[in-house]
Formats: C-alpha cells, sequence, structure tokens
C-alpha cells in the first residue's frame, strides 16, 4: 500500500510538468516532439521498477522486423503503454479521441504522434486508421493496436478486432504480435500494484502484404492466445477454452 501510495505521488508531481513541455514544443517535428515527451516514461519507468519492484524481461527480440511495423498486443494494464516504448523503437498507439480531452495526460497525448480514432465514426474508424496509421507508418514510426480493445484480466480474451491487422495489410507492412503478463501485478482500474517479473514475448513476424487482414488476425491472436497459455499456464488451469470477456461496450478503451 505505501509504495502504491508513494508511486500515486510521482504521478502527480511528474506529469503536470511534462504535459506543460508539450504544449510548448507543438511546433517541433513528430519524432522530436516523441523523443522529449517520453523523458516522462523514463521517469515513470524507473519509480515502476524501483519503488513498485515491478521488473520486465523481453524474449524474442530477434523477431522484430527490420522496418517500421503494425505491433498487435495483449492489453491487460496501464503499465503497456508506457513499457513498450523502452521494447520497441519510436511507436504510437490507436487510441480514442476521448483521452485527448483528459487535463494533463491527454494534453501530452495530443503532442505525441498518436493515432486518435472517433468510436463512434463505426466503419470510418477504419478509414481514420488507415490514413493516420500509413502517416505514422511513413515517419517512421511502429503503430500500437490493443486488437482487443480494452484491457482484459490475466486469463481471459475477447474478440480481436481487425484494425491493426487491416492497416498491415494495407500499407504491406509486418504485424508483430506479443504477448506478455502485466495484468498480474498492475490489474485494470487498480490502485494496489504489486512487486514481479512481467515477462513480454515477441512472437515471429507476419508479412502484410501475403495475407488477408482476417488471415493476419487470426495468426495474430493464435499466437498470442497459445503463448498465453505457455508462459502463463496457471491462469488457464480448469479451462480447455478461452474465456470470452462479455464487458459493455462502454468499457472499451481502443480500436
Amino acid at each position: 500500500m505505501l509504495r502504491s501510495v508513494l508511486f500515486a505521488v510521482v504521478l502527480v508531481i511528474t506529469t503536470p510538468p511534462f504535459a506543460l513541455i508539450a504544449l510548448c514544443i507543438g511546433p517541433l517535428a513528430p519524432m522530436t516532439r516523441y523523443r522529449i515527451i517520453t523523458k516522462w516514461t523514463d521517469i515513470v519507468l524507473w519509480f515502476v521498477w524501483h519503488l513498485l519492484g515491478i521488473r520486465f524481461r523481453v524474449i524474442g527480440k530477434e523477431n522484430l522486423p527490420n522496418r517500421a511495423s503494425v505491433i498487435l498486443c495483449k492489453h491487460q494494464s496501464a503499465w503497456e503503454t508506457m513499457a513498450l516504448q523502452h521494447v520497441f523503437p519510436a511507436i504510437c498507439f490507436v487510441l480514442k479521441k476521448e483521452l485527448l480531452r483528459v487535463p494533463f495526460f491527454g494534453w501530452g497525448l495530443a503532442r505525441m504522434p498518436m493515432i486518435a480514432i472517433d468510436r463512434a465514426a463505426g466503419k470510418d474508424a477504419l478509414a481514420q486508421v488507415l490514413e493516420q496509421g500509413s502517416r505514422r507508418l511513413a515517419e517512421g514510426f511502429w503503430v500500437v493496436v490493443f486488437p482487443e480493445g480494452t484491457r482484459v484480466a490475466p486469463g481471459t480474451t475477447r474478440r480481436y478486432k481487425p484494425g491493426g491487422a487491416w492497416l498491415a495489410h494495407k500499407t504491406e507492412v509486418p504485424v508483430v504480435p506479443v504477448a506478455h503478463n502485466a495484468g498480474e501485478f498492475w490489474r485494470r482500474n487498480a490502485f494496489m500494484k504489486y512487486p514481479g517479473e512481467i515477462i513480454v514475448s515477441i512472437g515471429p513476424s507476419i508479412d502484410g502484404a501475403l495475407y488477408t487482414a482476417d488471415e493476419i488476425n487470426t495468426q495474430a491472436r493464435n499466437w498470442i492466445e497459445a503463448e498465453m497459455r505457455r508462459l502463463f499456464p496457471h491462469h488457464y488451469r480448469g479451462s480447455s477454452a478461452v474465456v470470452e470477456d462479455t464487458a459493455a461496450a462502454g468499457d472499451e478503451e481502443d480500436a
């Protein structure tokens, strides 16, 4: 409890100054803004490691393509939104536009090279992903998509949405599947964080030019869910099938 309280204090102290810095550097190039604003994650992750005792280990780095790609990643907590910036080259996230209105944190996000979409736009949201995602990939950013659309508890999954696979297919870039267990130690909407080691596993890339969006999505899902069971079998004991999370649509966060 004490460590979690102190970590909350760290966030309160560090976030507003970086939000103000972000507001001042709007005219700079996207990659320059990214390098400056992500210093915030450097600071926060230091405290995650040394104060909260949440450490991480990456396996499968040899699978990384040598070009900007689309990353399809399991989403369990806020941890991966910060830590993936230390695992991959420069990245951007597909996220809902509402996050940009969050005081301080959202202001900083708005100055980052993100892909903000209107979830109420329906099929037009895919066009937003393609338009903005193509631009980000051309700028050298890797695009991170959480295909389940929201944070899911360890041992569960939701339907994998096609947006990330569709972007990779249309732009003919590789897809990199990622599995991890961050939710064991940093749960969704939980104030308490617990020490432990997060394992981030990077899978073999899927060539976006060789497969349809549905095929890419299926391959990525199959690898991620199989890897979750291989690395973290304790979350799946007693269940031979995927547990479907049927949370209300209003809980979804990302496209």
